[in-house]
């Protein structure tokens, strides 16, 4: 009865903890410190938030969990590079009561502990991984048990190893901050918001005659217009952060790019705008709402222009939807706070026109006039819309393994748009409502170019690996309609048909390798080589950018496959792994594959975005520091290389 009392003590403790967002009121630490020649002292202290403690390490079975830190030398070579010398010391004030529950004395840890443990040095240097264990509470509550660990280097160096939560990645939200601004500037021309250029001058003209205040009023305006846009994505994050910590967040956003149901959702949205470009049918702001806001707009305070910008955003939202849609999922791949980053940038130049024209008027006289030449837009937006689509339904395609979108047929209904629309271009498709007057310039030069895409989509359905358009994608492959991928370089002492998982995943360029970690260790100890370890995704755009314009290239295929052993662990794949290989963590079972490569991401790494690669030695000590998004194929050559030297054999 005792020992069922405290488990359900613990259950509902772990429960009540869970929905306290997994944060972590425990704060680690470690120093190195030098005692004498060849002898070091490694400390590692918990710092813990006010009023919240850990349990002290007494082990027992009733009650509740002990605080666990262990070090573990890891080795290289056969000679361990060094060696324990006595116990760990614990220094911390030990608080202990009578736990009516546990029906025992309980001790228990306030501000902070400390744990130290003395190391005989055998070599240069030496390599120490400490693994920590603990669950917090306060008076009321219990946060999950939660365990980490970090390695420390002996001498500490002054370049130490970072943990993976520090992943090198340039290049990645620069090109999505310039992306979102070609969008944001795209948006002013679609058919919805040009010709809500007038109005926006008429009423800045009604303004007052005082330079200054025009300015400020303008500058409101512009502000307004990037709230309006950047809040609500903004809002969302901080939120899921506060209440649900990075794992949540990562979460959300996870199951938004894979899971079926928005991705389908995202699909039929997408089409119906389609179809509305095409004109089918008008899709606009309910009229009560625009009619309301509009009417509070006549106002010339601030308040006036608040709704002035929210008049501009609500009648624009046919046309800016997609658009945002497209920016924001694009984004969600990458760090937490990039989409915000991404649609601010979006907003800015979108709202940047309008406040440049609030503030010069007279810049209205130099501007094309509405007309025609927009319902021809609106066409073109209908193909892009369309093509963006599948790309959606491809995300869930790929993540549930359904196989009804795969790269040849994907690229066939690219191709298939990108002709109609040349034909468009050309005169041979017409519309009624949106038709060519005449050639120009511009419309010679976009056919062109429509041209050319069209004649790439099909060198790439014959084979052609296409990869600056890697990200928009399915990927390549082993076999397809009209080409034969599947070249294969047999791994040393493996059968590589026993590779798990090797059915529905496939790793690109030829290569052999491994989709479960554990697996991909124990081939690692028998033939001697580092992991090469890919944090990856099904939806992952830079994931795939990286591997057709980095991985293809000859040389860091070769050492990929001849110096490392190749893992890919798929952080949003929906397959559902044996029984066996299930975790749970506090109230929750992971039963898929996604889940448990996300766990293993972010609870071992602190890796929670892709892609991210991390090179390993046999004891799971880092050989390099962490790389995320960066095409720069020297620096990646040089990661690589930097990982074979660092590995002991």
């Amino acid at each position: 009865m005792k020992k069922l009392f405290s488990t359900l003590f613990l259950a509902l403790f772990v429960l009540t903890g869970s929905l306290c967002a997994q944060e972590r009121h425990a704060h680690w630490k470690s120093q190195v410190r030098q005692l004498e020649a060849d002898r070091y002292e490694v400390t590692v202290t918990a710092i813990l938030d006010s009023a919240w403690h850990v349990y002290d390490t007494l082990r027992t079975l009733t009650g509740p969990p002990a605080t666990i830190v262990d070090f573990q030398v890891l080795e290289a070579g056969r000679k361990p590079a060094a060696e324990k010398v006595g116990p760990m010391q614990v220094l911390g004030q030990v608080h202990k009561y009578y736990d009516d529950i546990f029906m025992m004395e309980v001790g228990y840890f306030e501000d902070s502990v400390v744990f130290k443990q003395e190391f005989q040095l055998l070599k240069d240097e030496a390599q120490v991984r400490v693994y920590m264990e603990w669950m917090t509470c306060d008076e009321n509550n219990c946060s999950p048990l939660t365990d980490d660990e970090f390695i420390v280097n002996i001498p500490e160096k002054e370049e130490a190893q970072v943990k993976a939560a520090n992943v090198k990645s340039t290049g990645n939200l620069l090109a999505m901050i310039l992306e979102a601004i070609v969008w944001g500037l795209v948006a002013l021309l679609t058919p919805c918001i040009f010709p809500m250029v007038p109005m926006t001058v008429s009423f800045f003209m009604k303004g007052s005659e005082d330079k200054r205040t025009g300015r400020l009023r303008a500058a409101l305006y512009g502000i307004f217009i990037v709230l309006l846009y950047t809040l609500p994505i903004a809002a969302l994050i901080l939120i899921t952060r506060i209440f649900g910590g990075d794992a949540v967040t990562a979460d959300i956003f996870n199951w938004l790019a894979t899971n079926w149901l928005p991705n389908i959702i995202f699909f039929i949205v997408f089409m119906v705008f389609a179809a509305s470009f095409f004109g089918l049918f008008e899709i606009t702001m309910p009229g009560s709402l625009t009619t309301k806001t509009d009417s509070r707009a006549d106002s010339k305070g601030v308040g006036g222009i608040f709704f002035m910008a929210l008049t501009l955003v609500l009648v624009s939202f046919s046309c800016t939807g997609p658009i945002v849609g497209t920016v924001v999922i694009k984004s969600i791949s990458g760090e937490f706070w990039t989409p915000i980053l991404t649609m601010f940038f979006f907003s800015v130049a979108f709202a940047l026109p309008f406040t440049l024209l609030a503030l010069f008027p007279s810049w209205l006289n130099h501007l094309p006039k509405s007309g025609g030449w927009l319902g021809c837009v609106k066409i073109i937006l209908g193909f892009v819309e369309v093509a963006l689509a599948f790309k959606f339904l491809s995300m869930a395609d790929q993540a549930y393994h359904w196989n009804i979108l795969p790269r040849d047929l994907y690229l066939a209904i690219w191709i298939v748009l990108a002709t109609l629309l040349f034909f468009y271009m050309i005169g041979l498709l017409k519309f009624r409502h949106a038709p060519w007057a005449k050639w120009g310039p511009g419309r010679i030069g976009f056919t062109l170019v429509i041209l050319v895409f069209d004649i790439c989509l099909i060198c790439g359905i014959l084979g052609k690996p296409l990869s600056w358009l890697s990200g928009y994608l399915p990927p390549m492959q082993e076999k397809g309609w009209f080409y034969d991928n599947s070249v294969h370089y047999e791994m040393e002492d493996y059968d590589i048909t026993k590779v798990k998982y090797a059915d529905k995943l496939h790793l690109p360029h030829g290569l052999n390798g491994f989709f479960d970690l554990n697996q991909a260790k124990s081939y690692a100890q028998k033939v001697n080589k580092p992991l090469f370890i890919d944090f990856s995704g099904h939806a992952c755009v830079n994931c795939r950018e990286m591997e057709m314009r980095v991985w293809s290239d000859p040389r860091v295929l070769e050492i990929l496959r001849n110096d490392y052993v190749v893992v890919a662990l798929y952080c949003d794949d929906k397959m559902k792994v044996d029984e066996s290989e299930w975790i749970t963590v506090g109230d929750k079972t992971l039963t898929t594959m996604g889940k448990i490569n996300s766990y293993i991401a972010f609870s071992k790494y602190g890796v929670n975005a892709q892609p991210c690669y991390i090179l390993e030695g046999l004891n799971g000590e880092l050989l390099a520091d962490p790389r995320g998004y960066d095409t720069d194929i020297e620096a990646f050559i040089k990661f690589l290389e930097q990982g074979k030297a660092n590995f002991v054999k």
